[in-house]
């Protein structure tokens, strides 16, 4: 059994380097692959889910499991041979760096994968399930395919680096945001889950903007300014509330901030054109 892509233009990226899948295979094994070598900026990323075998790889032999990877990068001299009675399965997939591509000075996954040219030993960053999604987005052709193989390329990349370094820590980390975008994060969770004391000053606070700054980004966002959008969460939490029978239309005017029972209950016909009651009675 094998399946075998080929001839295929696949191309991803990596933290700025350009690599090509020049082949994606599946086999069986019931022959020996001679000793060989790749070429420069090829490597080999051998994954064997089932069966056993043997590598000899720069005059080493290495004994071939279940859960069993090994790469094989530029000049590294290897071969392979199946143990007849449960033959390996493997999954191997041939990739070469783009010789313009930037190395690795400045990105500690491309440096990394470029200074292992040889690893070997077993999985524990879950390539198996990985290369099994790269040949079913390949066999069955879905919508965005293409788009998901480069991805999931990308992500062995990554899988690999992390079975290099045995579960290390990044030093890198995101930076904090400061565009004008991520502040309709805050605001929507402010407007949602803090109902009960909603303040045009608390908000601006946690943005960081006056109340005029903020009143404009309100009204940029939603097209609504801080009152509308405050009676707007206070009305969707109190219909939701409402549907809950277990508190009374008292407990629930409480809840949202309402300074009494009848400002509740006045808001509410206003927005809902029917009193809190009468809502209840109808669910």
């Amino acid at each position: 059994m094998k399946i075998h892509y080929t001839d295929m233009d696949i191309r991803f990226t990596v933290e700025g380097a350009q690599f090509y899948a020049l082949n994606i295979i599946f086999e069986r094994f019931m022959r020996v692959i001679p000793k060989h070598s790749h070429g420069s900026g090829c490597y080999e990323i051998h994954y064997i889910p089932y069966g056993y075998g043997h590598a000899v790889i720069n005059g080493v032999t290495y004994e071939i499991t279940p859960n069993t990877l090994f790469v094989t990068g530029p000049h590294i001299e290897h071969s392979q041979s199946p143990v007849p009675e449960n033959p390996m399965q493997e999954y191997c997939i041939y990739i070469k760096k783009a010789k313009s591509s930037p190395t690795g000075s400045d990105s500690p996954i491309i440096n990394l994968f470029e200074n292992n040219l040889f690893w070997f030993g077993q999985d524990n960053q879950g390539v198996h399930e990985l290369m099994r999604n790269i040949f079913d987005e390949l066999e069955h052709r879905y919508t965005g395919y293409m788009s998901q193989v480069e991805l999931l390329l990308q992500q062995l990349i990554i899988l690999l680096v992390r079975n290099y370094e045995r579960g290390k820590v990044s030093t890198k980390q995101f930076a904090s945001s400061n565009l004008i975008n991520s502040k309709s994060v805050i605001i929507e969770e402010y407007f949602l889950y803090e109902y009960h004391n909603l303040t045009l000053a608390d908000l601006s606070a946690r943005l960081k903007f006056s109340p005029r700054q903020t009143e404009r980004l309100l009204l940029e966002f939603y097209g609504k300014n801080f009152q509308q959008k405050k009676t707007e969460a206070r009305m969707a939490a109190a219909i939701q509330l409402l549907s809950e029978n277990d508190r009374s239309v008292s407990e629930i005017a409480d809840i949202l901030g309402y300074s009494s029972l009848e400002h509740f209950s006045t808001a509410f016909k206003k927005y809902y054109h029917k009193s809190p009651r009468e809502y209840r009675k109808s669910l």
